[in-house]
């Protein structure tokens, strides 16, 4: 059965000045007229002024600028056009997003603007040789792992590294990985679920990327007592590329101006007590790893491992590690 065109007015007037108006730019009424009439639809000023009052009363900030001549637009939306581009760049960056599926959502977002905001989005997008993922069902993964937190169930999934082939290997033999799903966390460009094993009675994380064969169990979640003193936000901060251990209280001393990147860090959280009036000492709780270990060594010195001393010897035999690794036989450094 055919549709009176002349009832989808409203509508196709709605669309045209979402997609087609901004701030900057409007429609005249002869536009709007010649573009309703391309559709199929006749219309007069008048009806045309009462749409737009309808639509007003709806809702939509369709504004009136008195140029020569009159031109109807657009202007506020839900999103403004800075958030937009903060957003695009985020999907863009993303590591854990595939090149597929950024395209896919940045055609969204543009759909939240209109045909001239959206070229400009375009132009924004750009980011050279950004390394994306190769697992586009990650996005999948993520929509499991929701539910299964939504519901409180365990999961059951299987968990893979790269060869040096570049194949996927499964971990455990291609064993089942059991445990209780409570946060997913992205950091370090990548998604993370953290959980509870009950098994070996500790809270792990896992790369989402790695997972595969995601399963939800009928048997309910457990851990509810260790994961009411959780706080994502602080495991989070003690570990470095997400790499585990035992937290331990580290001291650190360093010169003034490295105040800044522990706050980036660790948040301004962090106990920092000064030693004279160039140097401070900080006290962070962290899991020692070779991430640890190679960040504070990346700093160039700017900071230093006080104690415990455990991690000191940790740090110097990493030091003497890399001394003999960038050492020519004879014992002279190679050249730079």
């Amino acid at each position: 059965m055919a549709i009176n065109r002349q009832k989808l007015k409203l509508l196709y007037l709605m669309r045209m000045l979402e997609e087609e108006t901004d701030a900057e730019r409007g429609l005249t009424m002869a536009q709007i007229i010649g573009k309703l009439e391309a559709l199929g639809i006749s219309a007069e000023r008048k009806s045309i002024y009462r749409d737009i009052e309808a639509l007003r009363e709806f809702g939509l900030d369709v504004r009136t600028y008195q140029r020569a001549p009159v031109e109807y637009a657009v202007e506020h939306r839900a999103f403004a056009f800075a958030e937009l581009q903060l957003l695009v760049d985020a999907v863009q960056a993303s590591r854990f997003i595939t090149e597929s599926k950024s395209r896919s959502l940045i055609k969204k977002l543009e759909s939240l603007v209109s045909v001239h905001d959206a070229r400009q989005l375009q132009r924004q997008v750009l980011i050279a040789g950004r390394v994306k993922t190769m697992n586009e069902s990650i996005y999948y993964n993520i929509d499991k792992l929701h539910t299964a937190i939504g519901e409180g169930k365990q999961i059951r999934f299987q968990y893979f590294q790269w060869t040096v082939e570049k194949k996927e290997a499964l971990r455990r033999d291609g064993g089942w990985y059991c445990v209780s799903p409570w946060h997913l966390r992205w950091d370090d460009e990548n998604y993370y679920l953290i959980a509870y094993d009950a098994e070996a009675d500790r809270v792990k994380h896992y790369r989402v990327d790695k997972m595969k064969r995601i399963t939800l169990l009928e048997a309910p979640r457990l851990g509810q007592e260790r994961m009411a003193r959780f706080d994502p936000a602080v495991y989070t901060r003690r570990l470095f590329g997400m790499y585990g251990g035992q937290p331990v209280r580290v001291t650190l001393e360093g010169e003034n101006e490295m105040v800044g990147v522990l706050i980036d860090r660790f948040g301004k959280e962090v106990p920092v007590l000064p030693v004279d009036g160039a140097h401070f000492q900080a006290f962070v709780d962290v899991a020692v790893s070779p991430q640890f270990l190679g960040w504070v060594a990346g700093l160039g010195g700017g900071l230093r491992i006080v104690s415990p001393e455990p991690v000191v010897q940790k740090m110097q035999a990493l030091v003497q590690r890399l001394a003999e690794q960038y050492c020519a036989p004879d014992g002279d450094k190679t050249s730079a």
